[in-house]
């Protein structure tokens, strides 16, 4: 029998969303995902995966936080937060005996990863615990983070070079839009992507694994190999056992899953709910179609950006979001944005105008919120100011809770 052909460009899918699961009451950290995926399962055994229909449930790397995602690629986006929020009522139904619940945005303004955290001990727990023996992730950048990755396919190693084009161009500005973790340990930490500005510092110990977030200029299998092989000769001092594979090491901003064909972006701050993170996915994909197709500039045009450039405007991004002024001309030209300067915000309400029609009316009506008002991290600092105490922050993620209860978004 012969295998399916593979899917080309945009022709499916892949979401993931992570959510923590936290108290009720004090909204602190709540490590039983084990047992929120033991009672979806049957309550029979112990799981790391559990099929819904359109959606899977699956564990992380902590055992407080649990990762929903397409069940295989989606052949769309049209509606399918509803799909996620269907599944996040049913894990609040679960949880609701034990006092728990499920919590949105990039992390946790007031978890203490030093006391709090937990590593998922079943199945898999090996390699999370070679992790921590070389990283060490009782901290913010690995437990204390929680993310939405888009999967994007290709269906040939051309496709592969421009996708990853296109991808690497659009990197820097995704903050501008899914920024949510202005606060760690109950403070402002000057970011408004706080747990990406955390993550870029993860792994420094071995610094061929998460580079400079942006990918090299890598357009083919076999210029990617060659990273590849360098992350395995980095990690075989510190992993003896061969317990990691370089192909889940590689922690930039997007990686490439050739595993199953497919490029992962993995910068995206997961929102205050479903509709939210498809919204900011759909304004993402609506871009990588224009620069796919080679609006505004060629591929080759594309290809000749170096990972340093795109980096400097992605560090200002992390710390400002949509305030951010990107003052490299060239850069906006690539986007087809013809102005000296402009800030972040800016260029993303240009990008999505120009993207209108390729946007459905609930995610436009979406957009128009966050582009209006700036992305959660934003909205969360007009909330509680800079300075908040620990009482405005748990009742402002009470409200967050709520509207993932509901799937609306923060206002």
């Amino acid at each position: 029998m012969n295998a399916p052909a593979p899917l080309g460009l945009f022709e499916g899918f892949g979401v993931e969303m992570e959510f923590m699961i936290v108290d009720r009451d004090s909204l602190g950290v709540r490590p039983i995902a084990d047992q929120l995926l033991r009672a979806a399962d049957g309550g029979s055994r112990w799981v790391e995966d559990v099929e819904r229909g359109s959606i899977a449930w699956s564990n992380e790397i902590v055992a407080h936080l649990v990762e929903f995602k397409t069940n295989g690629p989606a052949p769309g986006l049209v509606a399918l937060d509803n799909a996620f929020h269907g599944d996040v009522l049913e894990a609040n139904r679960l949880l609701q005996p034990h006092g728990a619940m499920l919590l949105g945005t990039g992390a946790h303004p007031l978890m203490n990863p030093a006391e709090e955290t937990r590593i998922w001990a079943h199945g898999g727990g090996t390699v999370y615990a070679a992790y921590d023996r070389i990283f060490g992730c009782a901290g913010h950048g690995w437990s204390n983070l929680q993310s939405t990755h888009l999967n994007l396919p290709f269906g040939s190693d051309e496709e592969f070079g421009r996708l990853h084009a296109a991808i690497r161009l659009v990197l820097p500005l995704i903050p501008a839009l899914a920024a949510s973790s202005p606060f760690l340990d109950g403070r402002y930490t000057g970011y408004l992507d706080a747990r990406l500005e955390t993550y870029r510092h993860n792994q420094a110990r071995i610094p061929s694994l998460t580079g400079k977030v942006i990918p090299e200029p890598m357009f083919s299998r076999a210029e990617y190999q060659s990273l590849f092989e360098r992350i395995a000769a980095d990690i075989a001092p510190h992993d003896p056992d061969g317990l990691l594979d370089p192909l889940f090491l590689n922690s930039r901003g997007a990686i490439a899953r050739f595993d199953r064909d497919a490029i992962e972006i993995r910068i995206i701050d997961i929102q205050e709910c479903p509709a939210a993170d498809l919204a900011v996915i759909a304004a993402i994909v609506a871009l990588l179609r224009r620069l796919v197709a080679e609006d505004p500039v060629p591929y080759a045009v594309q290809r000749q950006w170096p990972e340093d450039l795109l980096a400097d405007i992605f560090l200002a991004v992390v710390r400002d979001g949509d305030a951010a002024r990107i003052a490299d001309a060239d850069y906006l030209r690539m986007l087809g944005i013809r102005a000296g300067s402009a800030t972040a915000g800016a260029v993303w309400r240009t990008l999505c105008e120009d993207s209108r029609a390729d946007l459905d009316g609930t995610v436009r009506s979406t957009l128009v919120h966050i582009l209006s008002a700036g992305p959660l991290a934003r909205r969360l600092l007009k909330s509680v100011g800079t300075s908040p105490d620990r009482r405005a922050l748990e009742s402002t993620w009470r409200r967050l809770a709520q509207c993932l209860a509901d799937n609306t978004p923060f206002r």
